[in-house]
């Protein structure tokens, strides 16, 4: 399979803080990512750099093919789809989700005097029938649940048919049947052949989404183990990923994590 993101000893220096120390990936057409570690592990900075939204100090980084560095990051933003935090804070409030979405086409948030044809239309209708969030299309963002933003910004992200996806933290903030609804719309979207390489930031296991196929544990800016789900997310690495004794279950497609019984020390 060819590779969509690659990082080979990326180290991304901020002062006199290491917040990415020699990282070496590689992100696969096909492959479904979790990115997994405790607040501070590096988490949102390695989404930036996988974004192109952030230079690393050192290190080389190819995205899409091309070199970073060396390539107008103008033109490979467009084939990245992202969801974070970040970008919904950007999002006018009294932007209506139908507009919100069709946007995505020139990379803007909020509308002005953009022209869009009739295939832009008809992908974000689309879409937002695909993702169940079709009745919200006259809505206003501001207005939408915590749920309900985070499924239109996941639509949004996928307008342009991006070539990766990057979704960080989609699960934060939400109630337990919010993020039930989530994970069981990034899983259908994980078992679909024509989604694109994925990368699912969370702090916990119980938001991996069924169909997703591998783990990268980060801890302190540095990779703890990296590979195939089942065979990285272990008792030890989870352990020594959140410095705190782990039993990890998988039961059903979904994973679990609880404290090992014993004396706290």
């Amino acid at each position: 399979m060819t590779a969509v993101l690659e990082l080979a000893d990326v180290t991304v220096r901020r002062g006199d803080a290491t917040l990415l120390d020699e990282v070496t990936w590689v992100v696969r057409e096909g492959e479904r990512w979790v990115l997994l570690g405790p607040n501070g592990a590096g988490k949102t900075t390695l989404l930036q750099v996988a974004a192109a939204q952030m230079f690393p100090t050192s290190g080389i980084v190819a995205l899409l093919g091309e070199l970073l560095g060396t390539v107008d990051v103008f033109e490979l933003r467009p084939r990245i789809g992202v969801a974070s935090a970040a970008v919904a804070d950007r999002i006018p409030r009294d932007e209506k989700v139908r507009d919100l979405v069709v946007s995505a086409a020139y990379g803007v948030l909020g509308r002005w005097r953009e022209q869009y044809d009739a295939l832009d239309h008809d992908r974000a209708e689309s879409l937002l029938r695909e993702f169940g969030v079709e009745r919200f299309a006259d809505r206003l963002f501001g207005t939408l649940s915590e749920g309900e933003r985070k499924r239109v910004q996941i639509v949004r992200a996928l307008m342009t048919d991006p070539e990766l996806l990057l979704l960080d933290e989609p699960g934060a903030g939400l109630d337990l049947g919010g993020r039930e609804d989530l994970v069981g719309t990034l899983s259908t979207l994980a078992y679909a052949p024509e989604s694109p390489a994925t990368v699912l930031v969370s702090h916990h296991v119980e938001e991996i989404p069924p169909g997703f196929t591998h783990a990268l544990l980060l801890k302190q800016g540095a990779i703890v183990a990296a590979g195939p789900l089942e065979e990285t997310l272990t008792d030890a690495t989870l352990s020594a990923t959140f410095g705190t004794p782990l039993s990890v279950t998988l039961d059903d497609g979904r994973w679990a994590a609880r404290r090992r019984p014993g004396r706290r020390r």
